[in-house]
């Protein structure tokens, strides 16, 4: 008679510079969208718990924003997150994308890293990109620069080797509990997830001189007796000419981000969506602590 396998459940925090693939390759695994993504750096700012459960055991993952040089009181706030979560977590994944010049990114990272105790698997994302060659220089480059556990090449975007990486990841936690129901795959509330979609939509949509200084909140959700949500959102620009650029001419772009948001926050909810979004000005919010605490950045909760 074969021995039973042990349950084993842990936390797991992608790390990575800005916009090397950490929200997709963690919705792939969970099979569902909660982190936003987009082409621009920065997309992320919170640190946002997914759950990925099966019979094996539960990996609680940790998506942190992307580790930088801080330009503002919002950047050095994300760097502090990120940098946080490493020591609390069982193992870190670190993605980078396929080549052989290691970066001072990379090095600014490889510094984090040489300050924590916690196993480290390096993650090669974008192999869809490169040829098989370009796979093998990378792993040859980054093997001597640090102690990795394992080196695992994915690509997050078309679900290549997503499996062996699981796979891996519960060979190094521990035994333990289930921590959330086999159906849970997010603690992020609602009106943060709604939010973010907002934020998400507006990114993509809109130039490169606006996408960092938005944020969004979100001021009324309520369930009609009939099963619809009434959804209030804002979105907080810096500046007077952005506000313009975000309502658009006649207001089309932001019923763009509007009918995009509402039909992504429809399908996340199961139900139907009355979604209502304005704009407001606040110069300079990402260097006000109390503006960042009112938009969900708190530095003290970290």
């Amino acid at each position: 008679m074969s021995k039973e396998k042990k349950y084993r459940s842990g936390f797991v925090t992608l790390i990575g510079r800005p916009n090397v693939g950490k929200s997709t390759l963690m919705n792939h695994l969970i099979g569902q969208k909660i982190a936003i993504t987009s082409e621009k750096p920065q997309t992320t700012r919170n640190r946002i718990q997914t759950v990925y459960t099966d019979e094996r055991g539960q990996i609680i993952f940790l998506d942190t924003p992307g580790i930088h040089k801080a330009k503002n009181k919002l950047g050095e706030y994300m760097v502090s997150v990120a940098e946080h979560t490493l020591k609390e977590v069982d193992v870190i994944l670190w993605l980078v994308e396929p080549g052989t010049y290691i970066g001072a990114g990379e090095q600014h990272i490889l510094k984090v890293l040489s300050k924590v105790k916690t196993p480290v698997i390096l993650v090669i994302n974008k192999i869809d990109t490169v040829k098989k060659e370009d796979i093998i220089k990378t792993i040859d480059a980054y093997k001597d620069v640090y102690r990795f556990k394992e080196i695992i090449p994915v690509s997050a975007l078309k679900k290549n080797n997503t499996d062996t990486l699981i796979h891996t990841l519960f060979q190094y936690l521990p035994e333990g509990p289930q921590y959330y129901d086999e159906d849970t795959v997010t603690d992020q509330p609602m009106r943060q997830i709604a939010a973010e979609l907002i934020r998400e939509k507006a990114l993509r949509m809109m130039s490169d001189e606006i996408p960092h200084g938005i944020a969004v909140t979100i001021e009324k959700m309520t369930e009609r007796d009939n099963g619809i949500f009434d959804i209030e959102a804002t979105i907080i620009c810096e500046r007077e000419s952005h506000k313009g650029i975000i309502i658009g001419k006649g207001g089309a772009m932001l019923k763009k981000i509007g009918t995009a948001a509402r039909i992504e926050i429809e399908n996340l909810m199961d139900a139907k969506v009355n979604l209502k979004i304005w704009v407001k000005v606040r110069k300079e919010w990402r260097d006000s602590e109390l503006y960042m605490k009112n938009y969900g950045y708190n530095p003290k909760d970290i």
